[in-house]
């Protein structure tokens, strides 16, 4: 439907075999890999030419608009980009490779399924609610003011300082307020940590902010980033549960640099940044602690054409 609606018309049909070992429901971003994936077949098949980026806008029209689940575009870009992306998720959706150095990851599968449809419009609302309350008070500065909207994609977060807005949450719903703080905060996470992959390294007052030790290296800094977005998930989102505390402590513990949620959490997998050589003992610790898969992967390059075998089938 996506690519009729874009101009493209198949002249036939095609028998197709899916084979994934990527758990649904896990926060790993199955349904845009099989969306982009499928379209990439279908590009080759009837020779499209699409390019990256018309693939993920055509895997999140199918998703999003005609499907009707409320998901971003971010999992869509990942999968047919690959590597590390910066997404600007406002039209024109523009779209930075970075140049992200080659690492290890293990990703822990809890086998606790969610429901992107039941976490993220909850979510949504919550700082929907804390935003029309601040806009009801009398005394916010203008120049505050003109930096929120009513819809959660309205705000120009990027501008907002948590700093000048503090006085205000504490007089709002406090959950509510931690919603927002939430947004602003892991906004500036996001921030050093493209400062990190950029130019390879920290300031000495951005690893304190992380809670990174000093002089840490790049691992070492993006493990501590990767920790704080955690804690904040977990904190101020409120989508951590102890089942998944208990598999990421394990993984640190086992030598992990950081561990987080991946996804909407409440449930799916758990991603920890490893050492070359700390791999297996990680995803093991993870095993151990109640997870029910763990791999051991590198950063991949994104949807991709590769020839199959016999012995493939």
């Amino acid at each position: 439907i996506a690519l009729s609606e874009y101009g493209y018309e198949l002249e036939h049909g095609l028998k197709v075999v899916i084979d994934s070992d990527v758990p649904a429901g896990g926060g790993l971003g199955s349904s845009a890999a099989l969306e982009v994936a499928f379209l990439k077949l279908l590009d080759s098949y009837y020779g499209l030419e699409l390019e990256k980026r018309e693939l993920a806008e055509l895997a999140f029209k199918a998703e999003n608009a005609i499907m009707g689940i409320p998901c971003g575009r971010l999992d869509q870009y990942g999968s047919a980009y690959g590597r590390a992306i910066l997404l600007h998720t406002r039209p024109p959706y523009r779209v930075e490779e970075l140049p992200l150095k080659d690492l290890k990851l293990v990703i822990a599968d809890s086998g606790i399924k969610h429901r992107v449809a039941a976490i993220h419009p909850v979510r949504q609302a919550e700082i929907e609610r804390g935003l029309a309350q601040l806009l009801e008070l009398e005394d916010l500065p203008a120049e505050v003011r003109s930096l929120l909207g009513k819809r959660y994609w309205e705000p120009k977060w990027e501008e907002l300082k948590l700093e000048v807005l503090e006085p205000y949450l504490s007089r709002i719903e406090p959950k509510a307020a931690d919603r927002i703080r939430f947004t602003l905060l892991m906004h500036r996470s996001t921030v050093i940590a493209l400062e990190l992959i950029r130019v390879g390294s920290l300031p000495p007052n951005e690893l304190e902010e992380v809670d990174a030790e000093p002089g840490a290296d790049f691992q070492e800094a993006l493990g501590a980033v990767m920790n704080r977005q955690h804690e904040l998930l977990r904190d101020l989102y409120e989508v951590s549960l102890p089942e998944l505390e208990r598999i990421r402590n394990a993984m640190l513990e086992a030598g992990a640099y950081g561990a987080k949620i991946s996804g909407a959490g409440l449930g799916g997998a758990l991603i920890a940044l490893v050492s070359e050589e700390g791999g297996t003992r990680v995803a093991e610790a993870a095993l151990k602690a109640g997870a029910r898969r763990a791999w051991v992967v590198a950063v991949d390059e994104g949807a991709r054409e590769e020839p199959l075998h016999r012995s493939d089938f």
